[in-house]
């Protein structure tokens, strides 16, 4: 079967997805309400709470809900044929992934723009919030410090992808500067200068290799960048959201857009063929690539793009802060979602155009690639004409850039400049991933605040400035811990866990919140996909700490997975009494907006200015 079958079909059911699902979503079971006024205008503080233009606030939403998941994780995934990932990020993405991020981003909006433990303290319980709060910090250090080593491995000895993505810093304040005046003729401004310099640095920084002093100042080693990414992370969590994240994010986003857009383009008209089979032997189990087989390890390893818990970090963390209406909910939250998908579906194809031989040679050790009994066929002639070293580089980022250059490479006089679409792919992948860490750590600094602030009132104070450098330099320094002594091979196997019980656990917490505003019937549309993915997860964090981490004496690694999922449990329980204390409510009263609800939830938030 062709893969533009695949892409096309793609296109289709998120289009259709987006135009009735989503719609039905926002306006019946969520009843936005445009006239309502939203955090970002009733608390606008020009740091955190800040109207932004709902284009911008698309991008930057996009940007750092995809990082380096749907990319890798599909990738990865290939391992057990094109078909089962394909199937799981189309179903996934429609009623798993974009129905958390919506629904999320409502929750939100209407909590003032908290995170997910604040609303999961109002809307449950103390307890569940406090267990929230230590869960999802967790996860979200986990989460960034996987990211981030795929990006150190991306970007290490690279002069001109380290040159590019260095670019998007310097463009974004510029742009942050320019569209902080009204009008959209700011935000086109603003944009023509910053694709223009984008695109020139991408144009030119292969120039950046033939001189060697220029060339030695921009490569640097995985421990320099692992240095300098948490740098980078902290000024972004403390500055002004209009001056750095969002211009920079949604400046991101247009490459995204052009690279994804080329791809699939590439793919429709140079009509690629699949070289993995729809299933292949390891469809049970026993690859060299992801441990276990496509149940339950299908559904941990493709995250992002189909549905992903770190997504409720953003749509609860800076995305609610910003948005202008509550109508651009389904725009933002839903129609980013799928976006994703698509290119989670990019990558897939990427992935499984390669021949299975040289893609198990990419993604294995050379130990376990001996035991094979394969040999690689094109890739000799692809690590020559790209200049790289490619066998034996697991973890997917590698592979899909082949893939992407392979896929380039048939357009006729092309295949010269195939260590070109490579290396620009590696760059793609690093812009990705840069995006889901400024915002994280971001996301991370409101949490540790709201947890310190339990002890001392003032943390909870996001404007206070001791408050957000202590705490910005507490959280990247936990996360940079991990990013500076561990490895790929260490971190990103939890962060697949937990990650995943984090979407499971957000879509009970808001389930919780459906029924007490009133709206029981439609619950069904994220208890469901909470349920079925706390499951298949849970089963997955057993098999992971049975099978895959105590044999092997990582007991660290056992014991936070066991912690992680114990305190989700304690969650998911708490939600479950809730909701049923809240079915026996028989009288329902109107909140402060006129709204009949079963009960109302007050406002604990201290540094209310409404």
């Amino acid at each position: 079967m062709s893969p533009a079958v695949f892409v096309f079909a793609a296109l289709c059911v998120f289009a259709v997805a987006y135009r009735f699902y989503g719609l039905f979503i926002a306006t019946k079971v969520l009843r936005v309400d445009p006239s309502r006024p939203t955090p970002s205008v009733t608390m606008a503080d020009g740091l955190d709470y800040h109207k932004t233009n709902r284009l911008v606030l698309f991008g930057h939403h996009f940007a750092a809900i995809a990082g380096a998941g749907p990319l890798t994780g599909p990738v990865l995934a290939a391992q057990f044929g094109f078909l089962p990932g394909a199937l799981w990020i189309l179903i996934g993405a429609v009623v798993g992934g974009a129905v958390h991020d919506i629904v999320v981003l409502f929750a939100s909006v209407r909590h003032r723009g908290e995170s997910l433990a604040v609303i999961a303290k109002s809307e449950i319980g103390k307890t569940a919030g406090t267990v929230s709060s230590v869960a999802f910090l967790l996860i979200l250090i986990l989460t960034i410090a996987g990211a981030s080593i795929a990006m150190t491995n991306a970007l290490a000895d690279s002069p001109w992808g380290t040159l590019v993505v260095a670019t998007t810093i310097p463009a974004a304040l510029i742009m942050g500067v320019i569209m902080r005046r009204p009008g959209n003729k700011a935000v086109i401004i603003a944009s023509i200068f910053g694709i223009g310099m984008l695109f020139s640095a991408v144009f030119f920084g292969r120039l950046v290799t033939e001189f060697p002093e220029l060339a030695s100042f921009f490569r640097l080693s995985k421990k320099q960048i692992s240095v300098l990414l948490p740098v980078y992370a902290f000024a972004a969590s403390v500055l002004p959201v209009w001056l750095l994240l969002a211009p920079r994010d949604y400046l991101s986003t247009f490459l995204k857009i052009v690279t994804i857009g080329a791809l699939a383009t590439g793919i429709l008209f140079l009509r690629p063929s699949f070289q993995m089979p729809a299933f292949t032997q390891y469809f049970h189990g026993g690859g060299p690539v992801v441990p276990g087989g496509v149940f339950p390890f299908l559904f941990i390893t493709i995250a992002c793009g189909a549905i992903s818990g770190f997504h409720a970090t953003i749509a609860s963390g800076t995305t609610p802060k910003m948005i202008g209406s509550e109508k651009d909910i389904l725009f933002v939250g839903y129609g980013a979602m799928l976006f994703e998908g698509v290119v989670a579906m990019m990558a897939l194809v990427a992935a499984c155009v390669l021949v299975p031989a040289d893609y198990f040679a990419i993604n294995s050790t050379a130990e376990m690639y001996s035991k094979l009994g394969m040999k690689p066929l094109d890739l000799p002639w692809l690590s020559s004409m790209i200049e790289e070293q490619l066998q034996g580089r697991p973890g997917g980022s590698v592979s899909l850039a082949v893939g992407i250059a392979y896929i380039f490479s048939s357009v006729p006089t092309m295949d010269k400049l195939i260590s070109y679409w490579y290396h620009f792919a590696i760059m793609f992948e690093a812009v990705f991933i840069l995006t889901l860490i400024d915002a994280g750590t971001r996301a991370g600094r409101f949490l540790l605040q709201e947890i310190a602030g339990i002890f001392v009132p003032k943390f909870n104070d996001h404007n206070w400035l001791p408050g957000m450098t202590i705490m910005g330099l507490v959280f990247t320094f936990m996360w940079g811990y991990l990013l500076y002594t561990g490895s790929i091979a260490t971190i990103w196997p939890l962060f697949g866990i937990s990650n995943q019980l984090l979407a499971a656990c957000a879509l009970i917490i808001v389930s919780t919140m459906l029924v007490r505003l009133g709206r029981e019937k439609y619950v069904w549309i994220t208890l469901i996909p909470g349920i079925a993915m706390a499951i298949i997860t849970l089963w997955a964090g057993y098999i992971n700490i049975t099978v895959n981490y105590l044999p092997e004496n990582h007991y660290l690694l056992a014991f936070l997975c066991g912690v992680i999922m114990f305190l989700i449990l304690i969650i998911m329980v708490s939600a479950g009494i809730r909701i049923r204390n809240l079915l026996r409510v028989e009288d329902m009263v109107t909140d402060k907006w006129g709204d009949y609800v079963l009960v109302r939830v007050e406002d604990e938030n201290p540094n209310n200015k409404e």
